[in-house]
């Protein structure tokens, strides 16, 4: 089961369309996607030198769950009900699913312990968990254009930083 797991992390990181299309039919496998997302929050977590034992790596994977589930909420609606193709059928657990896995790549930030590679390990992970983002929402969208697929990230962002700030003005 284990090696299932992890297979599946390396299709996801890997790109593979048809890995994402595979999970996001698949609901048995919601559970490993929060847990793709957990691991990817602790990699950031000890990449970036956080206090690895302290309430500060609790804290960043709790804001990685959060922001996980809002994310699959706003491209869900920008996708789904604001742009949607004819094709598109798609629900929250399958964007759940598809976008969980897309952290995968962000394991990789574990490797910025060592100071000298943080900065571009921590850009490469970046661009490449946005790449697998990008192949998710397609794929979980039903989406015939990657470029379709890019706008509704880039929206799904705008809003999603908007309501970050919200959110975190609210909490003054």
């Amino acid at each position: 089961m284990l090696s299932l797991f992890w297979h599946r992390m390396q299709r996801a990181a890997l790109l593979e369309s048809s890995f994402y299309e595979e999970v996001e039919h698949d609901t048995t496998v919601t559970r490993q996607s929060m847990l793709v997302v957990i691991f990817s929050s602790i990699a950031q977590g000890v990449g970036s030198g956080l206090d690895t034992g302290g309430m500060s790596l609790i804290l960043n994977t709790i804001f990685a769950l959060v922001g996980w589930l809002i994310w699959a909420g706003i491209i869900y609606i920008i996708g789904a009900r604001l742009f949607p193709q004819s094709q598109t059928e798609a629900d929250l657990g399958q964007l759940l699913r598809t976008i969980g896995f897309a952290a995968a790549p962000g394991i990789i930030r574990i490797i910025g312990v060592i100071p000298v590679l943080r900065g571009p390990v921590f850009f490469i992970a970046t661009i490449w968990m946005l790449t697998a983002m990008i192949v998710a929402v397609r794929q979980a969208l039903d989406y015939s254009s990657t470029l379709r697929a890019i706008l509704v990230c880039v929206i799904g962002w705008f809003v999603y930083l908007l309501l970050i700030s919200i959110m975190g003005i609210s909490f003054l």
